[in-house]
């Protein structure tokens, strides 16, 4: 009930601000199970689909969105789950095996699943490897994979940006994959590998998106990385001199019985030794994987067909 209602309320609003156009809208069957396999660009992904897609749509979503405490993680926990998100623990493992369980049950359901293969958002707007994840669903469900392209949302609201800004969006939806026959493989990993970097290539030639054959989530432990390391090159250096640079007293007594002159002849005598000076770490330098898609080229132009029908909503 209360998805109907939040989509009631935002639809207006997300008309009149981002003006999303659609095209391959009758892609989606009217009825029946089928997976909604999604790039992840923004935080906003999750609210432009269901606006064009007239069925409901159940999203697998972190459970990191259910776990707050006090009214605000209360609120956190109601709005997601009405707004039709299950929280999935994606620590792996066993964690995994709990998030397939749950695809499934929702696609007993005859329901429409909403996935994002990437496993999470992409850090720079690029398109990164698939997880067997979706593939093992579809399989074990038995339904076909309706590939979904996200275009602009990164634009609009890319990670670590808190206010989005206002421009046009748009959702571009392919034909449906039907892996029927790969039926009772679903635990051969070659088999789902094949399976996904099918969906993903789906995905680059529908986004135009440059795809990077490495996981979203080790980039993004790449990137954070590097920060540190810039941060901590950048610190200022320790301002006390270093061991072994300092002049060495002299080793004799003074009586206080040197007159003045002595004392200046003997400290022009003496030479004193400044500190060497060492250069700094340097910061690591930011490792940009090459890129590589399954099976084709990045950026590479769907398969000639019917002309795609946009639509505005």
């Amino acid at each position: 009930m209360l998805y109907w209602v939040v989509k009631a309320i935002l639809t207006p609003i997300l008309r009149v601000f981002w003006r999303p156009w659609v095209e391959g809208l009758e892609h989606v069957p009217a009825r029946g199970p089928v997976i909604l396999a999604s790039n992840h660009l923004s935080f906003l992904d999750s609210f432009f689909l269901p606006l064009v897609v007239p069925r409901r749509i159940t999203f697998l979503a972190k459970s990191d969105y259910f776990t707050g405490v006090g009214l605000k993680g209360w609120s956190k926990r109601k709005f997601f789950s009405g707004v039709g998100q299950v929280p999935i623990d994606r620590s792996g493992g066993k964690a995994s095996e709990g998030a397939l369980r749950t695809g499934v049950r929702v696609l007993g359901n005859g329901e429409l699943l909403g996935i994002y293969p990437e496993g999470t958002r992409s850090p720079d707007g690029r398109l990164y490897r698939g997880k067997i994840g979706v593939a093992r669903m579809a399989l074990e469900a038995g339904v076909p994979v309706i590939p979904v392209a996200m275009i602009g949302t990164f634009e609009v609201q890319p990670l670590g940006r808190l206010v989005p800004r206002i421009r046009r969006v748009g959702i571009r939806i392919g034909r449906p994959l039907d892996f029927s026959r790969y039926a009772g493989m679903a635990d051969d990993r070659f088999v789902l590998r094949s399976m996904t970097d099918e969906i993903m290539y789906e995905l680059m030639s529908l986004s135009g998106q440059e795809y990077v054959d490495m996981y979203a989530q080790r980039r993004k432990e790449e990137l954070a990385a590097a920060r540190e390391a810039q941060a901590a090159s950048a610190a200022p250096a320790d301002p006390r001199p270093e061991a072994g640079t300092r002049s060495e007293p002299d080793p004799r007594p003074d009586t206080g019985s040197r007159s003045e002159t002595t004392a200046r002849s003997e400290a022009g005598s003496r030479s004193e030794t400044g500190p060497r000076s060492e250069n700094g770490p340097r910061p690591l330098q930011d490792r940009r994987a090459g890129d590589s898609s399954p099976g084709a080229s990045p950026g590479a132009v769907p398969p000639a067909g019917e002309p795609p029908v946009r639509r505005a909503v």
